[in-house]
């Protein structure tokens, strides 16, 4: 039985219509991404899975719960990291985890070591005494994430967990939700493709307040990917490089181009055609290459062609 399950989910905010129709589900003890461009309806979902929020309409069930008639009960099994988490400045970290651990009905000696474990898990050891007020968004952001692990949640909440850390402690955080698989459902909302790909399971791409997709990762990649090239150029030859990728765009076996410097991304719909044409014309527009080569396709590649294309449907 899937852990969270929805059909029809709908809400509305006056004239605007948040989410529309929204269909998934995600089974017991996977990594779920939740991924979407900004805007799609990523945290209104979750205000609505976790309670805070009220469906206009649609089916919402949590661990087997209607989430409107069984909210209270379902509030003590789940856990939640909003994007920006909100806490007293005055507390320490450790009061704090101490604090939420009280909510949850844990004796003095469960909140002691629970606390304790919770901020060596965070990275918090050495500061777990000091005040929240004087904590960076990372830190605050390390301390969300443990506070909703204290009642060892059977389904943990995550709204972009790690949009303010640096490159190691996005690193850090990231192997933590990871370690979860298994011992918990977790379900990731996020906009930052690289993290879905290194962490989750299964890939829920949302649009415009409804599902675009819902798939296992490597599924996703392999059905919807097309074949890629990168070619790298020697900088001497700049201006040949950039006209060069700009005539690309008018070729019918070529679906994207983007450049980044020194390297050309070109997305395919005819890989033969490619492999027959794209070294020839670089060849004859005069360019020195430093690299060619066909790559694997990204969850980035994926994410960029169905998200385009929904928007051609809807134009």
């Amino acid at each position: 039985m899937p852990v969270i399950y929805t059909q029809g989910l709908r809400k509305t905010f006056g004239r605007v219509q948040a989410l529309n129709g929204l269909d998934f589900s995600v089974e017991p003890g996977t990594v779920f991404g939740f991924l979407g461009p900004n805007g799609a309806g990523k945290t209104t979902a979750i205000r609505v899975l976790t309670g805070l929020a009220r469906p206009t309409g649609g089916c919402v069930r949590v661990l087997g719960e209607d989430i409107v008639a069984s909210r209270r009960g379902i509030a003590g099994r789940i856990g939640y990291l909003p994007e920006e988490p909100a806490f007293y400045p005055w507390m320490t970290a450790y009061e704090l985890l101490d604090y939420i651990g009280r909510i949850f009905g844990l004796t003095a000696e469960e909140r002691k070591v629970r606390s304790k474990k919770l901020l060596d898990l965070a990275g918090l050891t050495q500061t777990g005494g000091r005040r929240i007020g004087g904590f960076s968004r990372g830190m605050r952001q390390r301390l969300g994430l443990a506070q909703a692990l204290v009642n060892r949640p059977e389904v943990l909440f995550l709204d972009e967990p790690v949009s303010a850390m640096d490159p190691a402690g996005r690193k850090e955080v990231l192997e933590l939700i990871g370690s979860l698989r298994g011992q918990c459902t977790v379900f990731m909302s996020t906009h930052i493709l690289t993290d879905v790909d290194r962490v989750c399971d299964t890939v829920g791409i949302i649009n415009h307040g409804r599902m675009v997709v819902e798939a296992p990762r490597e599924e996703l990649i392999a059905r919807y990917a097309l074949p890629v090239f990168e070619i790298e150029n020697d900088s001497s030859s700049a201006g040949k490089f950039a006209a060069w990728a700009e005539n690309l765009r008018s070729m019918s076996w070529v679906a994207t181009v983007s450049v980044n410097g020194t390297v050309v991304r070109v997305v395919v719909n005819n890989v033969e055609e490619a492999k027959k044409k794209l070294l020839a014309s670089a060849i004859r527009a005069g360019l020195i290459l430093t690299r060619y080569e066909m790559i694997r396709p990204s969850l980035e590649d994926v994410f960029l062609q169905l998200i385009g294309e929904e928007g051609k449907e809807a134009g």
